[in-house]
């Protein structure tokens, strides 16, 4: 075992919205999306930016990332991969329930996907996505995606359409990092002690993508969340107690922060800091030099991680005279998918995994959201697994629990 304290105690406030378990006909694999070719950046990154009024020549200064990989984002062969991995897992446990896969934004769309699961027979889905956190674009963006298409397609009232928990601390997802997380301060140790400098301080930087202040601080509140988080977001909650959870497990006499990457948008608004480039150069001029560098908000090594950790902070960090590397993500990890099936039986009627273990005290993480949670500031649009929606459940609403009604 890794060590990783995981509990199955339930959660009073989250309890309130659990789901009961279904029979369902499907799994549908849901995430981001990327170009595969030169061709398709520009539309890919259209897609990506939709209603802000960007212009292509702005989107070409911005693409630079995905153009030195060939126009081609890893994302598509990790989901995949990851696909393949479920299947055959779910395979290994008799378990008969087909995976889908669809984009929010590239081939396969979420529309499509869901007409032919529809057209193949299917009324009942359960969306398992590759964001593990809370906030909008984690988490409500998906569940909008799916509210839109079943309306505009005419399905909904038809194609029933669930969502798992949010899994940030499922020990599934956790373990890889603390597996990676010790492999990782071994390395950086080995290499100052061949530099000849055994003693030298190092450090772990948990890394995630930056979001903007405000939706930061609108992830996980709504009227129903009785809960105050830790930096005024559930968002920058859950990846604080994740990192306590790591490091707990692995090395904790060790400092290390929670650092974000991959800013974008204009300049005058702000957004979740320090950069991670930032904090490096300021970690240097304090005498650190050796960093561990754990993708801790990413499932899987896609071009945020490719680009913005493996690209430019390890850059950073070699011109700062800096021993670092950059720990995995779970990806197609054995624990991972397990605990990916797990999540899935979770809810199902058959194979009924009945404890939901998680390695903080937030989790676990409610089924149906609260009414609200993580609002579009942009205005309010059909979506599904929340509390009093009708969209997506064959239009009679999520049930409430009677304590919290």
């Amino acid at each position: 075992m890794s060590g990783l304290s995981v509990s199955t105690e339930l959660n009073a406030v989250t309890e309130r919205f659990r789901q009961a378990p279904k029979q369902y006909d499907a799994v549908l694999l849901a995430s981001f999306g990327g170009p595969e070719g030169q061709d398709d950046v520009i539309p890919f990154l259209r897609n990506v930016t939709r209603g802000r009024g960007i212009p292509d020549e702005r989107l070409e200064e911005v693409s630079h990332h995905y153009r030195a990989f060939g126009g081609i984002s890893p994302i598509n062969q990790q989901n995949r991969d990851l696909k393949a991995a479920l299947e055959a897992e779910l395979a290994a446990r008799g378990i008969e329930l087909p995976v889908l896969w669809g984009n929010r934004n590239w081939d396969p769309y979420m529309a499509p996907v869901l007409q032919d699961a529809y057209d193949a027979g299917h009324r009942s889905l359960l969306m398992l996505t590759t964001s593990a956190y809370t906030c909008y674009s984690s988490c409500r963006q998906y569940r909008e995606d799916i509210g839109i298409a079943l309306t505009e397609s005419g399905l909904d009232g038809k194609l029933e359409v669930d969502k798992v928990r949010a899994y940030f601390d499922h020990p599934g997802f956790i373990e890889p990092f603390v597996e990676g997380t010790a492999a990782g301060l071994a390395k950086v140790r080995a290499e100052l002690a061949a530099a000849g400098t055994p003693d030298a301080p190092v450090r772990v930087l948990f890394a995630t993508h930056s979001i903007p202040t405000r939706d930061a601080e609108a992830a996980g509140a709504s009227v129903d969340e009785p809960r105050e988080f830790e930096g005024n977001s559930a968002y920058v909650a859950q990846h604080l107690a994740n990192a306590r959870a790591i490091m707990a497990a692995v090395a904790p006499d060790v400092e290390w922060d929670l650092v974000y990457q991959s800013r974008s948008g204009a300049p005058h608004i702000p957004w979740l800091e320090p950069d991670i480039n930032d904090h490096l150069e300021v970690l240097a001029g304090q005498g650190l030099k050796g960093a561990v560098i754990v993708p801790l908000g990413f499932v899987s090594d896609h071009m945020e991680v490719a680009w913005d950790l493996d690209t430019e902070a390890l850059e950073t960090c070699r011109n700062l005279g800096i021993a670092a590397t950059r720990v995995p993500t779970p990806g197609t990890h054995a624990t991972f998918v397990s605990g990916l099936v797990d999540l899935i039986c979770e809810r199902t009627v058959e194979q009924h995994v009945a404890d939901r273990p998680h390695a903080t005290e937030l989790g676990p993480w409610y089924d149906v959201l609260p009414a609200g949670c993580s609002e579009n500031f942009r205005g309010a649009k059909p979506v599904i697994a929340e509390n009093g929606s009708t969209i997506g459940t064959g239009h009679a609403a999520y049930p409430v629990a009677e304590d919290a009604k």
